[in-house]
Parts: C-alpha cells; structure tokens; sequence
C-alpha cells in the first residue's frame, strides 16, 4: 500500500500558458505531455462511494492499470488517501490480483462485497503535462491535466470541464508540495485549493 500525498489547484483558462511557461522555468525542462483515458467503477447502488473509496480504469502510455483508492483526507487542496496501483492485461479489472495487493482490510471487504455488481459509472479524458520539480531535496510531480468527465445517465451524455494543476509528492518532505505551491500561487493568478477529486467530480456528474 501507498499512501498518495498531492496538492491540486483549480487553474483558470486564461493562466494555462503562464503556468506551463513557469513549470518549464522552474523544472528547467520542457514539459512531457500524455493522454490518459479513465473508466471509473461502482455498483448501481454505489457501494464503492459508500464506502469512501474508488476503482478505476487507466490506459496511459505504458499500458493499462488498475487503481483502487480511498477518500482519505483534503483540506486546502491537500489530498492525503490511500491507493494500490498495478498493471492489468487490458481493458478488464483483475479483482483478485487487487485484493491480493490491499492490505487495508475495510478496503478489501468494500471490494469484495462490490464485485459482482461493478458496472462502469464514468470516464474521464484528459492530456496530462508533467514536470519533474526538485524542492529542498525532496521530488514533485507537476502536472497540468486539461480534459473531460463524460457520464452516460438514461440515454444523456453529460460533461464536466476538468483544468487543474496537482502536485504530487515522489519522495522527500511534505513541506516541499507547500513549499512549491507557495512559489506558484504567487506566480500564477488565481489559483485555488480544490478539495474535489476526478472521482468525485464523475458522481457529481452523474447525481446532475
């Protein structure tokens, strides 16, 4: 088990190119954009959200994985949670090589009990730019994701816009993602802590 340490922001459209060009600055390298592809999992009760965790989906440049995290805890845009990541064949969740990886045992149940009922609830689609930030010895991804939550809900497909920045901690002090997001919020105008996820967004999305 890992345990993800981030800070996301909400970034306005009109700061985009300011902090792609401050991230390159800072990185000291071009920034190395993806696609990422997500199918988010649930049961039609949503016993996953239920229980504070989320499943998904991921087809990224090395291939697809499957990711299982918990809610865990934001504030200030700082997001604290617990997550299992591996890779998967294809297009196919691997429940049991993921409940043999989850050594959280009220995760694991929450699975368990919601397999045979997970059906796909949402996507979303976004290019990802990312940086590599060295802060006080310690290492963060940077990255800016632009893109799309997509839900189907009786016959309606909805969208929501995602634009944010988050900062993720690979190694080194927590201190540091303050650190950086300090340096930032007074370069870019208009930032704001988010508190919301991906996941999150797509049951919003879906509940309309």
């Amino acid at each position: 088990m890992g345990m993800e340490r981030e800070i996301k922001l909400t970034l306005p459209p009109d700061q985009v190119e300011a902090a792609t060009q401050w991230f390159g600055a800072r990185a000291g390298t071009p920034g190395r954009a993806i696609e990422l592809k997500n199918i988010y999992f649930d049961t039609p009760q949503l016993a996953l959200a239920h229980s504070k965790s989320a499943l998904r989906l991921r087809h990224a440049p090395e291939g697809w994985l499957q990711t299982y995290k918990t809610v865990g805890d934001a504030k200030d845009g700082l997001h604290s949670r617990h997550e299992w990541e591996m890779p998967v064949a294809g297009e196919e969740l691997e429940i049991d090589a993921l409940l043999n990886a989850c050594d959280e045992a009220s995760a694991a149940d929450a699975v368990r009990q919601a397999a045979p009922e997970l059906i796909e609830l949402f996507r979303t689609n976004f290019t990802r730019t990312l940086w590599n930030v060295n802060v006080d010895g310690s290492t963060i991804e940077a990255a800016i994701d632009r893109g799309d939550v997509v839900a189907d809900v009786d016959g309606e497909k909805r969208r929501a816009p995602i634009l944010e920045i988050e900062l993720e901690l690979k190694s080194g002090d927590e201190a540091a993602l303050h650190t950086l997001a300090a340096e930032l919020g007074n370069a870019i105008r208009g930032l704001a802590p988010d508190n919301v996820s991906k996941a999150q967004r797509g049951y919003q999305l879906r509940k309309g």
